[in-house]
């Protein structure tokens, strides 16, 4: 591709998509072979509905998606884990900016948008399936490196069992704009605003979800207190909340999360090769381990992982 050859070549992320850097337009060009369906057309449409909702995102400036790309504004390389990496910084005055962000997706109500082929992108519901098939990348991609092929597939079963059991626990429907993959490393620092990147993957769900992503991201250590004190802050600014249903949600979906992270990186590292993301693995354990001890509603599955991952790798 002849634009290509001219363009400054990007760090990209765990998707199949490339990005280049066009200084002169003053924008990225996004390719993408694989799954450009959702990397290209949906990802524009998601961001066109947060953009009509007032939040900063990407806006598409030329596409040509028969050589497979788009090109959208350039936010810039400052993400806010960068910004919080910085120990000067007041974490929590930062995080409570990204609440109010949070609080304004959530507030989105329409649901289609006209993609760039001018066909009707209606964003679809995050329903117990789709999570039930996410959480069970761990038995997938993680399990069989740790245990014998019998012992793996004795514990799909039980697993299985376990998270449809804890996704009928859920009170909150399904009727939440959700990003679905909301952490500091998603969200620009740029021109004194917050824009919100990489949302191709948006679905109508669960309210708990995003703020789950939020605070326990696995790139981002943070002390329980300041997880804690971002949690009631959320609450603080969303009075309607039933707080003991609501929080029984996020802790049940930033486990469902947090286990489906631990399959993907084990995915990257052996079928992509990205081995960089195995070093994320134990501290995507530890967030589970301070999860699952908060309700009975885990007692099952802290029987079934106790059983089946030495402590050493929990």
């Amino acid at each position: 591709m002849k634009i290509l050859k001219k363009l400054k070549k990007i760090k990209g992320d765990a998707s199949f998509r490339e990005f280049y850097r066009n200084k002169e337009n003053k924008s990225i060009v996004v390719v993408s072979k694989k799954e450009k369906l959702k990397n290209l057309l949906i990802y524009d449409a998601i961001n066109k509905i947060l953009i009509k909702n007032k939040i900063l995102a990407p806006n598409l400036l030329s596409e040509n998606y028969i050589k497979n790309y788009i090109e959208i504004n350039d936010f810039g390389d400052l993400t806010l884990f960068q910004i919080l990496k910085n120990k000067k910084n007041d974490k929590y005055i930062i995080f409570k900016k990204i609440i109010k962000i949070l609080n304004k997706i959530q507030l989105i109500k329409n649901k289609k948008v006209k993609n760039f082929k001018n066909k009707l992108y209606k964003v679809k519901n995050y329903n117990n399936k789709i999570l039930f098939d996410e959480t069970q990348l761990f038995c997938d991609w993680y399990a069989p490196k740790i245990l014998s092929k019998f012992k793996s597939i004795k514990f799909k079963k039980k697993f299985s069992l376990e998270i449809k059991n804890l996704l009928s626990k859920l009170n909150y429907k399904n009727v939440t704009f959700v990003h679905r993959d909301f952490h500091v490393s998603n969200l620009i620092y740029y021109n004194n605003k917050i824009a919100v990147i990489d949302s191709q993957d948006a679905l109508i769900g669960n309210r708990a979800y995003d703020l789950a992503s939020l605070i326990d991201d696995v790139r981002l250590k943070t002390s329980n207190e300041l997880k804690e004190k971002i949690f009631r802050f959320y609450i603080k600014t969303n009075k309607k909340i039933d707080l003991e249903k609501f929080k029984k949600d996020f802790e049940i979906l930033s486990v469902l999360r947090n286990l489906k992270i631990i399959g993907i990186f084990m995915r990257l590292a052996i079928r992509d090769n990205k081995k960089k993301y195995i070093k994320l693995i134990p501290y995507a354990w530890e967030m589970i381990n301070h999860r699952i001890k908060e309700q009975k509603e885990f007692k099952g599955l802290i029987f079934l992982l106790k059983n089946n991952f030495p402590k050493h790798i929990r």
